[in-house]
């Protein structure tokens, strides 16, 4: 008798749970959880940094760990945060998951290549790992000349070696995306017909791609210099150490973009659907992330107001700081446009959502304030940058990705997550946030360095409650990673489109298989169109494409 019934679909949860099918995997899917698992390592052990510094900085003159010490300890945190998790976080896990989803195609362009960043970037930050364990790094995580060339006592040279690894799996990342973005969309699917998130994406690559290389040989000349004692950077061996900051801020501002534009993306994608509305003025909100991108390589100096830099060269960066400020606000403009008159439901992701809008509208503001020079005079290196910094990068950036990784985990793991466990992390995270981080704009403003762990005692008020929050913080991140965890195990099965969603990643079952569409899909409709009833329907097997 033969059998007529349909061949089974094997997807990347229920194939052969062997390591070297997932180490040896091409499926984008498995190298974006992959990074995922990579990435929340470097969280948390950056996180641990973070908290240990906090408790010393309870209290004004030394407690439990002397500047060295200290030093090496907010080092740490800077570096593995940035470098290893806030930069890669958003492309590597999410992009690589879902950009072809969305595009309607199997998988991206070089899927070898793909697989191979992930094996870059993880030994580079196994490099960065062991520069902490033989002893960590004292420079800060600028790695600021001639201090990082010539007179740190620490292990800079592996710290950097370890970025600098780690940065030829970002540019393959970017590459990969570039390329499938142009070549591999979907029949119908035009450029104006793309998910913002697609285009957050590409505007991001671009910026990789350029900048990327900047960063790469500054730090591996950094290395040079102090292995081999040539002046570059170093006054005393005939260098410029002007020169680095010039080299490190042409990437490092529009790395700021890096870390942002793809939430900016994701904050598309979850206010849309949970406002169920199509984003307002959708072509200028696309254009804008190419505006950043391009206008992000241009505002490099006004970290350098103080520096040797000329007063008409502050003035032009000053006006240029200004300028990449608008396509910013025409996102939250926008998005506040899309809210008004929306059927908004307030479920975990548009919560995230919510609270990226509003830190990042703080953080945007308190940028405009050190593009000033004469308010960055006064409060340049000290905790008003601190927090200003944080406010756009832990308030928005990493809002954005948990409010992703929320938005959809159903589709990634195929469970849902228990939703008043979700509302009550997502509202503990945003009260924590604004307890750690705001006191420091008032304590920066009075006049405290960053950097220092001893203090005069009247700031000591401030200090604490920042501390305090912090605590919170890292509460509404164990509640955060309690819950998503107990999803995997005992959690709801996900239909394939739990959010009625619009969106070509919501046509296929929850997880997804692996060749991801049996059929090629055709796009014949706008981006975000939520009048279209048939396509959010929760059974993928009767929308087209799937």
């Amino acid at each position: 008798m033969n059998d007529t019934s349909p061949p089974k679909r094997t997807h990347y949860l229920n194939a052969q749970h062997t390591v070297g099918s997932w180490l040896f995997t091409l499926d984008h899917k498995r190298i974006g959880l992959l990074y995922l698992a990579t990435i929340l390592l470097f969280f948390l052990l950056g996180g641990i940094a973070a908290m240990l510094f906090r408790v010393e900085l309870m209290t004004p003159d030394p407690t439990y760990m002397e500047s060295e010490t200290y030093n090496r300890l907010f080092t740490m945190h800077g570096i593995t945060m940035i470098f290893f998790f806030l930069i890669p976080s958003i492309p590597a896990v999410l992009g690589n998951f879902l950009l072809p989803l969305m595009l309607g195609t199997k998988d991206l362009a070089f899927p070898r290549l793909n697989l191979a960043s992930w094996y870059v970037f993880t030994f580079g930050g196994l490099l960065g790992l062991g520069s902490i364990i033989f002893g960590g790094v004292d420079t800060g995580w600028t790695f600021y000349t001639p201090y990082s060339s010539t007179y740190a006592n620490s292990n800079v040279i592996l710290a950097a070696l370890g970025i600098f690894i780690a940065g030829f799996g970002s540019i393959m990342t970017g590459i990969n995306f570039i390329v499938t973005i142009h070549k591999m969309r979907a029949p119908g699917l035009t450029w104006f017909r793309l998910p913002l998130f697609i285009w957050a994406h590409y505007a991001t690559s671009i910026i990789i791609v350029l900048g990327t290389p900047v960063i790469a040989i500054t730090i591996l000349l950094v290395a040079i210099e102090r292995l081999f004692q040539i002046g570059i950077f170093d006054p005393a061996l005939g260098g410029d150490p002007v020169l680095f900051q010039h080299l490190f801020w042409f990437y490092s501002h529009p790395a700021v973009y890096i870390m942002i534009l793809p939430g900016m993306g994701v904050i598309s994608e979850i206010i849309a659907c949970f406002s169920r509305k199509r984003i307002f003025g959708y072509k200028v909100v696309a254009l804008s992330s190419l505006a950043i991108a391009i206008l992000g390589f241009f505002v490099w100096g006004h970290h350098m107001f103080v520096s040797s830099q000329s007063m008409y060269a502050g003035m032009i960066f000053s006006i240029l700081s200004f300028l990449v400020a608008i396509p910013s606000a025409i996102k939250v403009f926008n998005w506040t446009a899309t809210l008004y008159g929306g059927a908004i439901k307030l479920d975990t992701p548009m919560l995230y959502a919510l609270g990226f809008i509003g830190l990042f509208t703080v953080g945007g503001l308190t940028g405009l304030f050190l593009a000033s020079m004469a308010i960055n005079v006064h409060v340049h290196d000290t905790y008003f940058v601190v927090a200003h910094f944080h406010y756009v990068m832990v308030g928005g950036m990493v809002m954005a990705f948990f409010g992703g990784l929320h938005f959809w985990w159903p589709k990634m793991t195929g469970r849902h997550f228990s939703e008043l466990f979700g509302r009550i992390g997502a509202v503990t995270i945003f009260i924590g946030f604004n307890l750690t981080f705001f006191p420091q704009f008032i304590v920066g403003y009075l006049g405290m360095p960053r950097r220092y762990h001893v203090y005069p005692e009247e700031f000591q008020f401030l200090q604490v409650m920042s501390t305090g929050g912090s605590a919170v913080l890292a509460l509404g991140y164990l509640v955060m990673a309690g819950y998503l965890l107990h999803s995997l195990v005992l959690g709801k099965k996900a239909s394939s489109n739990p959010w009625r969603a619009v969106g070509l990643e919501w046509t296929t079952p929850s997880p997804p298989p692996t060749e991801n569409f049996t059929t090629e899909p055709y796009v014949d409709y706008e981006a975000y169109d939520y009048t279209r009833e048939e396509v959010y329907r929760d059974d993928a097997d009767e929308v087209k494409g799937a």
